[in-house]
């Protein structure tokens, strides 16, 4: 059993966990995600791995409730036990020593940015961030995002925090001043909001790579429920996965599949 350490309220909707899991601590790699069961008998979820602790052997997950089984998941207090937690599953980011990267992270999808920022840190890379959400309320992790940033913008739809813009716009403007420096860009949120990011820095051929979060069942490949399709053929997100290049995406379809499961 996978017992609940810690427990914080990021938002009314945004919950935090520190969950006690030392082999999966022991192997995760930023990038990778894990499938949670509260129960016996529940829904299985797919969570990315927001951050590890190798020598506390712990694991935080960050999530949204959105459907019952996450309504259910934020009714545990710490003490409660995850019924399994499985992982770590799919390929974990390439991390290299690139150059200058831009790391996006929007809502939720602050959380797995911030390992993979952390990872393109400690490899050596200028590490430029832009994190965004709805609203002020909805944003966390700024501290964490700064230390591990060589510049961080903070964006909010509504301009109660930050700059008043989406996360595209100044990504756009930075690969109009310095197309040339940009190596790679990461892009975690949002389906809508990652195929955005992947129109904007299109037109500049800047690779960009996708965390991509579709309907997954048993995550070992069987199921089929998250494929998605690349203009290379189809692939399937929980052992080909999570991420992807967010050109050779086929979004529409990506977008299609996710509201038909809705």
């Amino acid at each position: 059993m996978n017992r609940i350490l810690e427990k914080q309220v990021l938002s009314d909707v945004t919950k935090l966990m520190v969950v006690e899991a030392p082999h999966i601590a022991r192997k995760a790699q930023a990038g990778q995600f894990v499938i949670v069961r509260i129960g016996e008998h529940s829904e299985r979820i797919p969570l990315t791995i927001a951050d590890f602790d190798r020598e506390a052997g712990t694991i935080t997950l960050i999530f949204q409730q959105v459907g019952k089984s996450t309504e259910e998941m934020a009714t545990l207090e710490v003490g409660d036990c995850f019924a399994t937690v499985v992982g770590p599953l799919g390929r974990p980011t390439e991390i290299e020593r690139y150059g200058t990267v831009v790391c996006v992270g929007g809502g939720v999808g602050i959380a797995p940015i911030y390992p993979i920022a952390r990872a393109l840190k400690e490899a050596g890379n200028t590490v430029i961030s832009i994190i965004g959400a709805r609203t002020q309320a909805y944003l966390f992790w700024e501290d964490r995002m700064r230390a591990v940033s060589d510049e961080l913008i903070i964006c909010t739809d509504d301009g109660s925090y930050g700059r008043k813009a989406l996360v595209t716009e100044p990504l756009k403007e930075l690969l109009e001043a310095r197309s040339s420096e940009i190596a790679r860009i990461w892009a975690i949120g949002p389906t809508i909001m990652m195929k955005f990011v992947s129109l904007t820095t299109k037109p500049f051929n800047v690779p960009t790579i996708v965390s991509l979060n579709t309907i997954m069942v048993d995550g070992t490949g069987m199921c089929g429920g998250c494929r998605v399709e690349l203009t290379s053929g189809q692939r399937f997100v929980c052992v080909d996965g999570p991420e992807f290049d967010g050109h050779q995406v086929n979004w529409d379809n990506l977008l299609a599949r996710v509201q038909f499961y809705r």
